[in-house]
């Protein structure tokens, strides 16, 4: 299941306190979601690696009660122990945990409680691992573990992840590339020896050093720490045909109202760089002479490009070009 699929069932599943375990391969936002779910219901959200946990660790430290003359366990203090506190309890990698950690585990996931300790009512618990094919360093889960989770698989979606560039400011160059070639959104291979290679997470980190001010002679290693040789070379590739866009202003200005250009790399990337700059100024205006320009746009740049734009937000409808956009293109949305 896509990323969006996901957070829209695991949201409800959180609701009935369900616990869920997300799977998937490493870097592809398992974790973010969980913690973007959290964030929309105004819960407080808990990042717990068993792995780095010992068994007593979950379960408390065993002590003597001299007033009751009972043995009892000392509650971790790193759980949950508000009673009124509303919250996600993420047990991330959690079958990179040695077997005797994870058992330490199944009475919390089904009884929601462990020792001397008890999960408050609005808690609910969502796990997440690498499988066991992406040849991490992994613990098969013993059936009694895991059959008390809802299990989904999580694949990498691009228009999942250019919806969230948008709103995370991702530096517009990276996003075109991406749509241009799809395929370099996730390029892991569990049987390839190389270090680096692309993922949502790694071309996240592109973004950075491409905003880190790293010197030009410098870059293209840079970029391949992050993502692999290959990606950085097809990205700056990209980059460099990106040079020739016009002054994206001078459309959402209305000054250059056409574009007579053929190169997919280009207008891929006029595209994305228009969203872009009516993300940063969204005048009524503004939004006209974008849709007035994507009138000489080709027809599949011109639907992508309003579409990103509906997506964010940006009223095209109540354009006073969206009626002679409609006309134009209506034969392909049909």
């Amino acid at each position: 299941m896509k990323a969006s699929d996901i957070t829209k069932v695991v949201s409800h599943l959180i609701d009935k306190k369900l616990p869920v375990f997300v799977w998937g391969a490493p870097g592809i936002g398992k974790s973010s979601i969980v913690k973007q779910i959290a964030s929309a219901k105004g819960m407080e959200f808990l990042d717990l690696r068993l792995s780095l946990l010992d068994p007593t660790d979950l379960k408390g430290i065993p002590f003597f009660n001299a007033d009751t003359k009972e043995g009892v366990w000392a509650k971790p203090s790193f759980l949950p122990s508000v009673p009124e506190s509303r919250g996600i309890l993420f047990l991330d990698e959690i079958n990179t945990a040695p077997p005797a950690v994870q058992a330490s585990a199944y009475q919390l996931i089904l009884d929601r409680k462990v020792g001397e300790y008890a999960l408050p009512q609005g808690w609910s618990i969502v796990a997440a691992g690498n499988r066991e094919n992406d040849r991490g360093v992994v613990y098969k889960m013993p059936p009694p573990l895991a059959n008390r989770f809802v299990h989904f698989e999580m694949e990498p979606d691009f228009n999942d992840w250019k919806a969230w560039a948008f709103k995370a400011g991702i530096e517009s160059s990276l996003i075109a590339y991406l749509a241009y070639d799809k395929s370099m959104l996730f390029t892991f291979d569990p049987l390839s020896n190389e270090k680096s290679f692309a993922t949502p997470r790694s071309w996240e980190y592109v973004d950075g050093i491409l905003k880190a001010g790293i010197e030009e002679d410098l870059i293209l290693d840079s970029i391949s720490g992050a993502v692999g040789r290959e990606a950085a070379v097809g990205y700056l590739s990209f980059k460099k045909v990106m040079r020739s866009l016009p002054d994206l202003a001078s459309i959402l200005d209305g000054v250059l109202p056409a574009l007579e250009e053929e190169d997919p790399k280009v207008m891929m990337g006029l595209a994305i760089g228009l969203v872009n700059a009516l993300l940063d100024n969204k005048r009524d205006e503004a939004i006209t002479n974008v849709l007035k320009f994507s009138l000489s746009m080709p027809g599949e740049f011109a639907i992508m490009l309003v579409k990103d734009m509906q997506q964010n937000g940006l009223d095209v409808e109540g354009s006073q070009s969206w009626s002679d956009w409609v006309r134009k293109f209506a034969y392909l949305l049909s």
